[in-house]
């Protein structure tokens, strides 16, 4: 009888097959709409990357632009990319309204089209998070960063608002087996493993965006008609799954809320990151 103790085989994910259907789900919805809303966040990591003006950065999983916007208001050369064009149009229009000169690229973060140590600083913020492979997205934006060169990150922290978001949607709509969670990057331990051999410092610094909103309910359809995941999330449950998925948001809206019952201010835990390459 064989009594060896059989070790369960974890899958290797599809990562081509995820990324297709986080494609469809950041194209879903109207991402600008709450992407716009996080804009402070972008400034605060230009300014604590210490972006100059004539420096070349990129702008990684850029979404519609607020880091892009913040790096071009400091009068740097600009790229901005990611792998789902609508949402580049957005930020590209939002250039164009405020006359900065920007380069918009569809290039997928894991695969970008760049020489090496092409660019001064990479940015992202909320949005290299989101890719599928770790290993390869850090290696990729190292690549085509410069000796000496900074990349600069906002990234969800799994304790705070979003990180908790994830878990509520996780445990009504189940994320692809083998895939990390996103709110890793939101960790230093994650990210040392990431960087850590090829940096020659990691700041994190743990900082507070605050979602203001009329009131819960006012959050719950903004993010489901607008924001990719949570609409994605929606769509596929049937009437009685939205419903509890929908307690279950405003049960940690409520418990996050600052604001008492006339309003809505739920303060979201992010970690700002600069890396500086070796």
């Amino acid at each position: 009888m064989n009594s060896a103790v059989q070790t369960p085989v974890t899958p290797t994910p599809d990562f081509a097959a995820i990324k297709r259907k986080q494609q469809a789900t950041w194209a879903s919805g109207d991402f600008a709409v709450v992407g716009t809303t996080l804009q402070i966040v972008g400034e605060q990591l230009a300014e604590a990357a210490d972006i100059r003006a004539g420096e070349k950065v990129l702008d990684v999983a850029a979404g519609n632009g607020n880091a892009t916007l913040a790096a071009a208001r400091r009068f740097a050369d600009v790229t901005s990319t990611d792998y789902v064009p609508t949402l580049l149009e957005r930020g590209s229009a939002r250039a164009a309204a405020e006359g900065l000169k920007v380069r918009f690229l569809t290039a997928d973060v894991e695969a970008l089209p760049f020489d090496d140590g092409t660019f001064d600083a990479v940015l992202s913020t909320y949005g290299v998070m989101f890719a599928p492979d770790h290993a390869t997205s850090a290696a990729e934006m190292l690549r085509v960063l410069r000796p000496g060169g900074r990349i600069g990150l906002a990234n969800w922290t799994p304790p705070g608002f979003i990180g908790r978001l994830f878990k509520v949607i996780g445990a009504h709509v189940p994320p692809p087996a083998g895939v990390k969670s996103p709110a890793l990057w939101g960790t230093e331990e994650h990210l040392r493993a990431l960087f850590g051999d090829a940096a020659s410092s990691i700041r994190c610094e743990r900082r507070l965006f605050n979602f203001r909103y009329r009131s819960a309910a006012h959050w719950v359809q903004v993010f489901r008609d607008f924001y990719g995941p949570t609409h994605k999330a929606f769509a596929a449950l049937d009437a009685t799954g939205q419903q509890a998925l929908e307690r279950d948001v405003l049960a940690l809206l409520a418990e996050f809320n600052t604001a008492g019952e006339r309003s809505l201010v739920v303060p979201g835990e992010y970690l700002e990151v600069v890396i500086t390459k070796r």
